[in-house]
């Protein structure tokens, strides 16, 4: 019995030790973000964090069985899991795939020709209004994790980007400033708010805000974040 116990101590202490951290997931995976960054524009903080949210840091099963690292749905031939999504040969494969979901979908390819390779909370949120994922925190935790492990020193700024301004509800806090990332404006939407509304108090218009938000009607939810 007691030979028992310490084989299975030694399986769990095995299997603890085979989960990767989110420090070892970075350093696993930041030059294949890098890489994608340099070649089509996007972030590599958002690469990153997208993948690290997605596969729990490589260890859900998705991530372990079919090397799917982005949640992207599609076919697999897994025999160890039964999953609604796509499997791939490599965790490569997978960074691959999710650089040409950006362009598959008219509203992530749109975020191109808008942003920066720095501007990641433009490009978050933009790919959340595009429709990601169902979650409407899905964004808010993203961007949690670019901020906790500084993700947004892996992408390349100019020096005039200085500062990120994000604007909230007075009743939820200041705005936040950054003195390391770029100037982007950000609205949390209340209770009470209109588009038209939004617009005015910004001096910009409900075209624009729609245009820069992948909107296609102004209905507005509480909590929802706004580029302005």
């Amino acid at each position: 019995m007691k030979h028992f116990f310490t084989l299975l101590f030694i399986g769990l202490s095995l299997s603890v030790a085979a989960q990767n951290t989110p420090r070892e997931y970075i350093e696993k995976y930041k030059d294949i973000a890098v890489r994608h960054m340099d070649d089509q524009g996007v972030p590599a903080s958002v690469i990153l964090a997208i993948s690290m949210h997605e596969s729990a840091n490589g260890n859900s099963k998705i991530a372990k069985y079919l090397n799917n690292h982005f949640g992207i749905k599609g076919k697999n031939s897994s025999k160890e899991i039964k999953s609604s999504y796509r499997g791939y040969d490599s965790v490569t494969d997978s960074y691959v795939d999710f650089m040409g979901a950006m362009h598959r979908n008219k509203k992530f390819e749109a975020l191109f020709g808008k942003y920066p390779s720095y501007d990641y909370y433009n490009w978050v949120l933009g790919i959340e209004n595009g429709g990601y994922a169902a979650s409407k925190m899905w964004a808010t935790r993203v961007l949690a994790i670019i901020k906790k492990y500084r993700l947004y020193e892996f992408d390349k700024r100019p020096g005039g980007a200085t500062k990120v301004s994000v604007l909230v509800p007075a009743a939820a806090g200041p705005a936040v400033s950054k003195s390391s990332e770029p100037a982007i404006n950000i609205y949390t939407v209340r209770k009470g708010d209109t588009l038209s509304a939004i617009a005015k108090k910004f001096s910009s218009s409900v075209k624009t805000l729609m245009s820069k938000n992948s909107l296609s009607n102004s209905k507005l939810s509480i909590g929802q974040k706004l580029l302005l």
